[in-house]
């Protein structure tokens, strides 16, 4: 079953849950700043999605801004990345839908329907 993972006040979050109802995409709901990704799991998806880590950050949000994270990101090793990200889901790049071999981070309809839409073909 896949996960998706988001912010429910998100306009492209909302956007991500609509695209899925319409389709019938069967998901497990989790909002990212109730239950935030762990360690473990930021690890395990960074090392499934193939994207750079950076990918998996919140570039636009608010927390990020205020962290000056644009300029330290590049100073700091992975694992403290890793920590970073699990201590809050508002750091986190949303919505992110994590299948069984496959991660999607951000919402682009081309993207997800090709990847959940063309598996039936």
């Amino acid at each position: 079953m896949l996960k998706f993972i988001c912010y429910p006040k998100c306009t492209t979050c909302k956007k991500a849950q609509s695209f899925l109802e319409e389709n019938k995409v069967e998901y497990i709901f989790r909002d990212i700043k109730e239950d935030n990704p762990t360690y473990e799991e930021i690890k395990r998806w960074h090392e499934m999605s193939d994207l750079p880590l950076k990918k998996f950050f919140n570039t636009s949000g608010l927390l990020y801004k205020s962290m000056g994270l644009k300029d330290k990101l590049s100073s700091m090793t992975e694992e403290e990345q890793y920590k970073l990200l699990s201590t809050d889901g508002m750091l986190v790049k949303r919505p992110i839908l994590v299948g069984e071999n496959f991660v999607l981070t951000g919402f682009r309809t081309e993207q997800w329907a090709e990847k959940l839409l063309c598996k039936s073909k």
